[in-house]
């Protein structure tokens, strides 16, 4: 099974697309945090909710700081990653059908089972490494350009947090971005095995994700019925590790319901590739 995932492992990371995503988040957050540093905190300054927060307490220490940043880079860039998930894992298997190897592959002795197994394995791995990068990154260079402070957070309300409950607050909010990603990397690999062309699987993908948050965020009586059966009504689970107190129970039900749509999408895609004619 290692060997598999390797050999998957080498056939991905040799695709140019598969840097498309770790480029445009290690090109985009430098710019954006200098922009911000050059800025002198007048993004944070000209707001009304600092406004609110000036006028009824006294302000003492740095909110423009690493956390704030950081927080804000996964608000900007949290709506784009899925773009660069589906590059690679919509290309697992259709990218081998497009290629004519597929047919190849699935006559050789690993089980079918083992081989499906093994493009789940490195579209999550990828989809772990995307999460990561952005969390390196931008904690990283956030904290040199800025340093560490208490974080100011715009959710529900107005809140701040201590240095150690940021800390704590981002170690809950990156894996629970990891899910929320890997249920857009399973939807990408149920669409993968269903076509021939690696094109497909991408533009379907993220078409039914902008489809599905543009119904799950537009307040309008018909979609509020059918926003429960929207994998992304839940996938902004990792915003609520920021409010206070935590709302355990209601991030509960939301990694239930990831799992669950994960478990369908790939349980879907497993049925439909192994079913798969090889003779066509």
């Amino acid at each position: 099974m290692f060997r598999l995932i390797r050999l998957e492992w080498i056939k991905t990371f040799n695709k140019l697309r598969t840097y498309i995503g770790f480029i445009a988040i290690c090109v985009v957050l430098p710019l954006l945090f200098i922009g911000l540093k050059l800025d002198k905190g007048r993004f944070l300054t000209s707001s009304a909710s600092y406004n609110v927060l000036e006028q009824n307490f006294h302000i003492m220490g740095n909110l423009l700081n690493g956390f704030f940043v950081s927080q804000l880079a996964m608000y900007f860039l949290m709506v784009h990653i899925p773009f660069f998930i589906v590059l690679v894992a919509g290309d697992q298997i259709a990218g081998e059908a497009t290629a004519g190897t597929l047919r190849m592959v699935l006559i050789r002795p690993p089980s079918r089972m083992r081989i499906f197994a093994a493009k789940v394995a490195i579209s999550l791995i990828y989809t772990i490494m995307m999460v990561l990068c952005l969390a390196v990154l931008s904690l990283g260079l956030g904290i040199i350009l800025f340093g560490t402070g208490d974080l100011l957070v715009r959710e529900e309300g107005l809140l701040i947090l201590s240095e150690q409950q940021a800390v704590c607050r981002f170690l809950i909010a990156y894996p629970l971005a990891m899910l929320a990603m890997g249920v857009v990397a399973a939807l990408a690999l149920l669409l993968s095995v269903l076509v021939e062309n690696a094109i497909g699987p991408i533009i379907g993908t993220m078409a039914i994700v902008v489809i599905s948050f543009i119904i799950s965020e537009t307040p309008i009586s018909l979609f509020v019925k059918i926003r429960p059966f929207l994998f992304t009504t839940y996938s902004k689970v990792w915003q609520k590790a920021f409010l206070d107190p935590i709302p355990f129970n209601d991030i509960t039900i939301s990694v239930i319901y990831l799992f669950l749509y994960m478990v369908l999408f790939l349980g879907a895609a497993f049925f439909i590739f192994n079913r798969r004619d090889i003779l066509s």
